[in-house]
């Protein structure tokens, strides 16, 4: 099993991105990049602990690669936007992905250039991408959220 963890908007809706696919064995939301140790989500919220609103992904590397993640990372946020995914706005809610490997960094890096230089995006990437930090698994109320609360949208 390997490890791989993604910043990108409200972590409810990119666990769901994610909990769903093949070779994906576990998902777990909570916090990362910040500096306050054992973080809670009002904390976060205030935008003064540093911390990214993340998930963390278990998978199975001979089901699906870690480029496969980082490329289903690129489609489900908005890379360009600094700081803000739809109606979320805060540090909080920036793109980044945090690798656990200098392969992953790698992978990372080359798939950031390669998505800037295709002209997908109109404005360049700002997802930052960084070693990863401590993992502070969020509050129970807020792992598999979708799953649990089945939001009119998702009928």
């Amino acid at each position: 099993m390997a490890r791989a963890t993604f910043a990108g908007g409200c972590f409810w809706g990119v666990e769901e991105a994610f909990r769903t696919l093949n070779g994906v064995v576990e998902t777990t939301v909570g916090y990362m990049g910040g500096t306050t140790e054992n973080p809670t989500y009002e904390m976060v919220c205030t935008g003064k602990t540093g911390h990214a609103e993340v998930v963390d992904i278990t998978f199975d590397p001979a089901v699906v690669s870690y480029q496969q993640l980082v490329e289903q990372f690129w489609s489900i946020h908005n890379p360009t936007s600094l700081n803000f995914q739809g109606v979320d706005h805060g540090t909080q809610y920036r793109s980044e992905i945090f690798y656990h490997s200098d392969e992953q960094r790698q992978q990372a890096e080359k798939s950031a250039l390669a998505c800037n230089a295709s002209g997908v995006y109109a404005v360049p990437i700002v997802t930052e991408i960084t070693p990863a930090e401590p993992f502070w698994r969020a509050e129970e109320y807020h792992q598999k959220y979708f799953a649990k609360q089945k939001p009119d949208f998702m009928l």
